[in-house]
């Protein structure tokens, strides 16, 4: 086969999210419909518009090394706890070159967060303003870098084929894990470490995205609060944690004798030029991406089973969404087991796109589609089959899905992945 059309598959997956802190743990959470979302204690929220948000189940400080921990930003720990998850579970046993499975200049890593080390800063600044230039950290600007949390990764794995950081806000994680999948099929590297973190759950952060109305207040059901395609929808909750992937060319898996989750067919890719906020209303620019991956795969609509959905809990993007898949899917819409994941997890921003293929890979491995939960009164304008209160078995024989993300400044990706 041609080093410019390789075959990507999945070997490894690791997660750090509000349902758990490892790929499992999270999936049992999104099997059981169960809410990641919590009050925010402390005086520090005490006055903000928004008081809950989707804390990680569990605090990275709790697994990483305490001396390691204080040198990287709370993104950066995500980013790292769920590369090591997903490393271990590709059968890595030690860092490329260590490891014979895997030479380091065929290694890379894409780890991509839409804010980047902005906690770091943040608390930075406030040291410097209330004890004085000494006290700041000498860490601050590796641990505030966006390309920080990437770049430990590679780090951690001994990765020299290549270390990259997309940035484009919600879709960052989504845009990594296509970028990884090119470096394959190029023929630059065998195997990439891809994925997306972020860790943005800080005042400054929730007020602004409050005053810019687009998070839910609603501040006395927090598990109720992220409801996508729901009439009462009122806006995203804010997440935090990680999803990580281990893409590797069929070749080299099946030589190193590796389990497959799944191929990743490839990507679609647009931007809206609409506004730097809002989704375009009628769905143009997903609707193009969503063209973009059937054109440059060989991807049929009738064969999708199941999408996961953007589906952030806002009245214009649920709807935008909706509207593209059914401009670019037709009739074929109708058989696809459509799942709103945030309104478990919350919205990870740069991490979705992470935590979601990780959900996409494991909803073809155990074929079961998520459910949407808080789904009580569909927006008429959901013209979609939304798995709704309870997981849905989905067909045997060989399925795709998508994995849908968006981001503010009119980011589109579509990744496509089918079973094996």
């Amino acid at each position: 086969m041609s080093p410019t059309n390789r075959t990507v598959v999945v070997t490894g997956i690791g997660a750090t999210t509000p349902l758990g802190g490892d790929a499992a743990s999270t999936w049992d959470g999104l099997m059981a419909g169960r809410s990641g979302i919590r009050p925010l204690e402390g005086e520090r929220f005490a006055e903000l518009p928004v008081r809950i948000a989707a804390l990680a189940a569990v605090d990275p400080s709790e697994v990483l090394p305490r001396p390691l921990a204080r040198k990287l930003d709370r993104s950066a720990q995500f980013a790292l706890v769920a590369a090591r998850e997903a490393w271990a579970d590709a059968g890595f046993t030690g860092k490329a070159g260590d490891d014979e499975k895997i030479r380091p200049e065929r290694l890379g890593s894409v780890i991509a967060s839409g804010i980047g080390g902005v906690i770091t800063l943040l608390d930075q600044y406030d040291v410097l303003k209330e004890k004085g230039v000494r006290r700041v950290s000498p860490h601050t600007v590796p641990m505030l870098m966006p390309n920080g949390p990437a770049a430990n990764v590679g780090l951690e794995v001994n990765a020299q084929a290549g270390v990259h950081t997309p940035v484009s806000a919600c879709a960052s994680g989504a845009e990594a894990i296509g970028y990884a999948v090119e470096m394959i099929r190029t023929g630059r590297a065998d195997v990439v470490v891809a994925g997306g973190t972020e860790a943005a759950i800080h005042p400054l952060p929730i007020a602004a995205f409050a005053n810019m109305m687009a998070m839910s207040k609603n501040n006395d059901e927090p598990q109720k609060a992220s409801r996508p395609y729901d009439k009462a929808r009122d806006g995203f909750v804010l997440g935090e944690g990680a999803g990580v992937v281990i893409l590797e060319s069929a070749e080299h898996a099946a030589a190193r004798g590796a389990r497959v989750y799944c191929e990743v067919l490839g990507q679609g890719l647009s931007a809206d030029s609409h506004h730097i906020a809002q989704p375009e209303p009628s769905g143009r620019g997903i609707a193009a991406a969503m063209q973009n991956l059937l054109d440059n795969t060989d991807l049929k609509p009738s064969e999708i089973v199941h999408l996961n959905a953007h589906a952030t809990s806002t009245p214009q993007g649920d709807i935008a969404e909706i509207k593209a898949l059914r401009r670019v899917l037709g009739e074929d819409l109708d058989h696809i087991a459509v799942s709103g994941t945030k309104s478990m997890t919350g919205h990870l921003l740069g991490g979705a796109g992470g935590i979601e293929t990780v959900a996409t890979v494991l909803a073809l491995h155990h074929r079961m589609a998520p459910p949407t939960i808080n789904l009580d009164d569909l927006d008429e304008e959901v013209d979609a089959d939304i798995v709704r209160a309870e997981p849905r078995p989905l067909p045997e024989g060989s399925i795709s899905a998508i994995n849908n993300s968006f981001g503010f400044g009119g980011h589109n990706v579509v990744l496509a992945l089918r079973s094996v």
